[in-house]
């Protein structure tokens, strides 16, 4: 069984490509990995597009992380997705953004391409006419007494856009069908021939729940690529931030799950928790979500005595509120009944799918990017990865509770050990450019899981290319397993315990 490491030095090295190794492989070492992936002895990590070419992030058996990429003469090449299921939706959209042809692909359908572009497959060397608006074909189901229910892409509340297709026998599903991409914005489009500060911004809004994260997984990209450490202030700066913005979504979705068990206390208890984490963040950043506040090279903004005051204020009170809260839903029975053997995800399909954040860790899967590959300062701190095995809605509930108690723990460590200094160096991607484009790739735990970017930056100092994947391209799909065999009317809470991002997924 070869090793990752042993595939990449035996191909064509990519230059400039750090921190991870890139090659060029022969097809023959592509079906290689692929088999890797479909044994389940690797992990897909993402798989992006270009016009020439098509490119797979991979973690091996010993944790070990490399990109390999392979020449897709015409266009094609052999399709991963025909044998390892998480890849068909990633191909799909390398289809439609560079019109790559995956050879094999058992789902050919268009994924973010709804045929309202004005154009077809936008990012390829020569762009085509306008794709023809055609009706989307949901999969067929076939049994006694089965009928359809339609949902979205409008939803009843104030949230993105998505369409569900159930089929169910009575109450019963017995297969639901997603349907996105109708955020699509166009980011990986507006990133080519961008400025860094550009794209450092596009980053930030490709998902604004997870503006830190995205942020931070951009500004390790580009350092990476062109050499540069920031001060470790900053570096301890953005994992502050990055707790913060970890607090305020697992404390909002804890009480967003309650409430879609219509236990309106504890959504009302938690979202005031989540706007007092908003309101530290604003006091000691400056914005309310930490939007545009980490830079390639460092951080834009400071902490100063207040902002840290403000911070502590924050974790003494919920360190008081909180062990109260997670009293209340472990004793309330009708609210666990809601919630426990709700959803269930399978261990065997989280591993599969590499499922990150909450929803691998509440199925049995142990990983979080802060610790494998890991990155400063969590190298320096104390924290615990939660894991459970039950993979139910209640498990990715307590998940996320053990999650905010390692969160408080994680800001009191950072405030107690934050370095003076700058804040920020002189990021010149020009020059360190100079002798070849640079390739960078970064991997961020974010509240939903890990969140992979690969760039290149041109010999200009300007972005080439710039791929952003989102922990729900793996989650998405598993949701479509967990709702099988329960009723209809538990998939707004199966829904939330998962809380898939719409925009960051979409692109």
């Amino acid at each position: 069984m070869p090793a990752l490491a042993d595939l990449i030095e035996a191909a064509r090295m990519a230059d400039h490509h750090a921190p991870w190794r890139r090659a060029v492989v022969a097809p023959k070492v592509w079906n290689l990995a692929v088999e890797q992936l479909a044994d389940g002895r690797w992990s897909l990590l993402g798989l992006w597009g270009e016009p020439d070419k098509v490119h797979m992030a991979l973690l091996d058996e010993a944790l070990n992380i490399g990109v390999i990429s392979l020449d897709c003469r015409g266009g094609r090449y052999p399709s991963v997705g025909q044998y390892h299921a998480p890849a068909l939706r990633l191909e799909r959209a390398a289809a439609d953004l560079f019109g790559l042809a995956p050879q094999g692909l058992p789902d050919t359908r268009r994924w973010l391409d709804h045929g309202q572009w004005g154009i077809s497959h936008p990012l390829a060397a020569q762009p085509g006419g306008p794709a023809a608006a055609a009706s989307y074909r949901f999969l067929a189901a076939e049994g006694e007494s089965l009928h359809q229910v339609a949902v979205g892409p409008v939803h009843a509340g104030i949230i993105e856009p998505g369409h569900f297709r159930f089929t169910a026998g009575g109450e019963t599903v017995v297969r639901l069908e997603e349907r996105l991409g109708y955020v699509h914005k166009g980011i990986e489009g507006l990133m080519a021939g961008a400025s860094l500060d550009r794209a450092a911004r596009l980053a930030g809004r490709t998902c604004g729940d997870s503006t830190v994260a995205y942020s931070l997984a951009f500004a390790r990209a580009v350092e990476a690529a062109l050499g540069v450490t920031p001060p470790p202030r900053a570096i301890w700066l953005r994992a502050l931030m990055a707790e913060l913005e970890r607090l305020a979504n697992h404390l909002g979705d804890i009480g967003a799950i309650c409430n879609d068990a219509a236990f309106a206390i504890m959504h009302a208890h938690c979202g005031v928790l989540r706007e007092r984490v908003l309101r530290a963040a604003d006091a000691a950043f400056g914005h309310r979500l930490m939007r545009d506040r980490i830079l390639p090279g460092g951080t834009a903004s400071d902490l100063n005595e207040a902002g840290t005051s403000a911070i502590r204020s924050l974790v003494a009170e919920i360190r008081q509120r909180f062990p109260h809260l997670v009293e209340l839903y472990d004793n309330t029975a009708s609210l666990q009944d809601r919630t426990v053997a709700t959803g269930r995800l399978k261990v065997e399909l989280a591993l599969q799918y590499a499922a990150g954040g909450y929803v691998g860790r509440a199925s049995g899967r142990d990983f979080d990017a802060r610790r494998t590959p890991g990155y400063a300062p969590y190298d320096q701190l104390a924290f615990d990865v939660p894991v459970l095995q039950e993979g139910d809605v209640n498990a990715r509930v307590w998940i996320r509770v053990r999650e905010v108690e390692q969160g408080l723990s994680l800001v009191e460590q950072i405030l107690a050990r934050l370095p003076a200094g700058p804040i920020s160096v002189e990021v010149t991607a020009a020059g360190n450019a100079a002798d070849g484009p640079r390739e960078g790739m970064a991997l961020v735990e974010g509240f939903r899981g890990d969140i992979l970017i690969w760039l290149r930056i041109g010999e200009d100092g300007l972005i080439e290319r710039c791929h952003l994947r989102d922990p729900s391209w793996f989650q998405w799909p598993l949701l479509e397993a967990a709702i099988e065999g329960n009723i209809i009317a538990d998939f707004p809470i199966c829904n939330k315990s998962f809380n898939c991002a719409y925009s960051g997924h979409d692109l």
